[in-house]
């Protein structure tokens, strides 16, 4: 039986710890296929790249591993790979991270690995994010190693019908102490922003945002209340933000002229 063919993508960098892990994990399962970008590309959501030319290098990181560092964002690193350098195989799966930091609930929305793994879904391939609750550098990965290979051994397994994009978080615990996996719901919790304002040389003002994740009320079945219990938690996403419900709320608008 033929290898799985799965990209694999993050927005921590191609030398990032937490994409190191995960190509190890695929590389295990499948044939690993790399594109990241060269740099740090938190927080850049589903931008892509307009008005710069894009360079692509291949690099050595990963002995036996085709992979390639990317000046774009991690949209870009998907569209490049699957358009330019790997457009005639057939991806069964595409991995994004696993990311430094918490992607759950609404931090969906600024992901870079999130996003490169639903641009990866916008395409027609099963994709999975993967991200562990801690921002270090040096973040031990043992027990998203463990669920990741689950988690892409369990989707090259099954169709994905109703969502071809899982938002995966490991909460920072050993593995001893994680209680399972739970699918769930994208918790509201979100952002406080504050920005801090100084001056350069010159006097002029700069701003740097901060700010702290606050805790709202959640849903018993969000992915905060199960991170927080000890759980993985896996999300079923998607692309389409209709809100359906507001449709018949404001059928009045078709008829102003």
């Amino acid at each position: 039986m033929s290898k799985s063919n799965i990209l694999v993508v993050n927005d921590d960098g191609i030398t990032a710890p937490g994409i190191q892990s995960l190509i190890e994990v695929v590389a295990e399962i499948g044939t690993a296929y790399v594109m990241a970008p060269d740099k740090p590309q938190s927080g850049q959501g589903h931008a892509i790249t307009i008005h710069n030319p894009i360079t692509v290098k291949k690099v050595d990181h990963y002995e036996g591993i085709e992979a390639y560092e990317c000046s774009g964002t991690p949209v870009d690193c998907v569209k490049i790979a699957r358009d330019v350098f790997f457009p005639d195989v057939p991806f069964d799966l595409c991995v994004s991270g696993i990311n430094h930091g918490s992607n759950a609930a609404i931090n969906i929305l600024y992901s870079g690995t999130m996003s490169a793994a639903m641009e990866a879904s916008l395409a027609g391939i099963p994709s999975i994010g993967f991200s562990l609750l801690d921002v270090s550098y040096k973040a031990d990965f043992t027990a998203s190693r463990h669920y990741a290979a689950k988690l892409i051994s369990f989707a090259l397994g099954h169709q994905f019908n109703n969502s071809k994009l899982l938002n995966v978080n490991i909460p920072n615990l050993p593995i001893s102490e994680i209680k399972g996996i739970k699918v769930c719901t994208q918790g509201k919790s979100g952002w406080s922003e504050e920005f801090i304002e100084s001056k350069d040389p010159r006097g002029n003002s700069y701003y740097w945002m901060a700010g702290e994740f606050l805790r709202h009320e959640e849903s018993p079945d969000s992915d905060i209340n199960a991170l927080g219990n000890g759980y993985v938690s896996v999300v079923p996403s998607m692309h389409d933000l209709t809100a359906y419900p507001a449709i018949d709320e404001l059928k009045d608008i078709n008829l102003l002229t």
